[in-house]
Formats: structure tokens, sequence, C-alpha cells
């Protein structure tokens, strides 16, 4: 099994590492001092297994694991942390095991047999495990060939559903993700407004609503190439937000 260990305390991941060797068939592949450089060493080596500190700085470990658990195939993810206050959030985050440092040999070799079963028998359908019930995410994560491709939340300007991706129109382009447009207006309807059926833009972004000739009308935005079509049954709402 290919590891990778995410801890931001050097000393936490030489400990692991040590523990690690007594386990002939796995394979340190990457270490990783944050969520961020966790994600993209899992991408970058198909790894099997992450141990994962939950208190890091950036994206924490809850908020790592959440993205983790859209990968194809899904990488079998065992916490290892300080504090067990985490252990709800973790579960629900589809963790296999949750260990409180400081590890022991006999727990770690306990939770590498779940991972061992968890691999033996994953499928390829993570859809219902994808966010569990935490926080919100502060990212939105695209794959791209191999490699990823982390989104800020506060960066995307509008999302809008292609066929059975969306695609992110943020600060620095556009990425497609394997996400739906209704779960990400149910995590973000803070954030995010819809006004069409295909189409939610971020609050922030809305500067206008015009309404052309034809009785059309269109959201323009702060930083919109061009104006987006507003669904009917969506007017009413914008303009109670424009108003205010």
């Amino acid at each position: 099994m290919k590891v990778v260990i995410a801890d931001d305390e050097p000393l936490a991941r030489e400990r692991l590492r040590m523990l690690l060797a007594d386990h002939a068939d796995l394979e340190v592949v990457a270490e990783a001092g944050d969520g961020r450089e966790a994600l993209h060493a899992c991408a970058a080596h198909d790894a099997d297994v992450v141990l994962l500190d939950i208190a890091m700085p950036g994206i924490d470990g809850l908020e790592a694991a959440r993205h983790l658990a859209a990968f194809e195939p899904r990488p079998a993810v065992v916490f290892c942390t300080a504090y067990d206050a985490h252990a709800l959030s973790a579960f629900e985050a589809a963790a296999v095991d949750y260990l409180v440092k400081p590890v022991r040999a006999e727990r770690l070799h306990a939770a590498l047999e779940r991972a061992r079963t968890f691999i033996a028998g994953r499928d390829h359908n993570a859809a219902a495990a994808r966010d569990g019930k935490g926080r919100q995410r502060t990212h939105l994560c695209a794959r791209l060939r191999g490699s990823l491709r982390l989104i800020p939340i506060e960066d995307i300007h509008y999302l809008q559903a292609d066929e059975k991706y969306v695609v992110v129109h943020h600060a620095r382009g556009e990425d497609l993700i394997e996400e739906s447009l209704k779960a990400l207006e149910e995590e973000f309807g803070d954030r995010f407004l819809r006004i069409h059926r295909n189409c939610l833009i971020a609050r922030h972004e809305l500067v206008e609503l015009r309404r052309e000739t034809d009785g059309r009308v269109h959201a323009i935005l702060r930083h919109g190439e061009q104006p987006l079509e507003v669904s009917r049954r969506c007017v009413a709402g914008l303009k109670d937000v424009v108003r205010q």
C-alpha cells in the first residue's frame, strides 16, 4: 500500500514513518505539512492510505478528507491527532480510523488493517461521503490529468452546469469539477445565488439586473465577460438581493 503522511509537525511525521517501517507491505510515497500538500501528494502518487493530522494551517485535515472522498479510487483516511474532540466530524468525513497522539504501534497496526479491508472492498462511488455534514469547504477541487487544482471559494464568479460536470468560472480562468449544482447550492447557499436551473452566481458578484427589449432579464456580474440569463422564476428573489 502506498501511504502519505500529512502533519505540520516534523517530529510527528518522523514517528509515524518509524512505526510504518515495521510493515514490509507499505511504502511511504510522500509527506505533507498541510492539507493542500496532502491533496497534491495523493493525486500525484495515487495513494492508498493517508495518515492525516486534523489541526494544520490552511486547509485542515477535515476539509482535506472531504476532498479525498471524491478521489477515484478513494484513499483510506486515518486521522492522527492530539485531540479526541473531532472524532464525530472525522467519521462524518468517512475516515476508517481515528488515532490519538502519541500514536501507539498496536493502534496503528489495527488502523492499517481497517485500511486494508477498506481498500479490498472500496467501491468507486464516493458521492454519499463526499462532503459529510461538516463545515463548508474553503476550496473546490478540480482534477487535472493526474494532478489537481484547488480553487478558493471567494475567487469563484459563477458556477454553470454542463452535462455531468460543473464549470467553475473563477479569477484565474475556468475548471471542470464532478459535482452537482444542487449539492453545491446546498453547501454554499449563503454565498451563491441561483439565477437559472443551470447557473449559480457568487452573491458579491451581482451588480445589476438588466431587462432587455424582448423582456428577458440578464444578471450583470462584477467580473463577468458577458451577461448571464436569469430565469423568470428567479427574478423576484434576485431583485430583493439587489435592493439590499
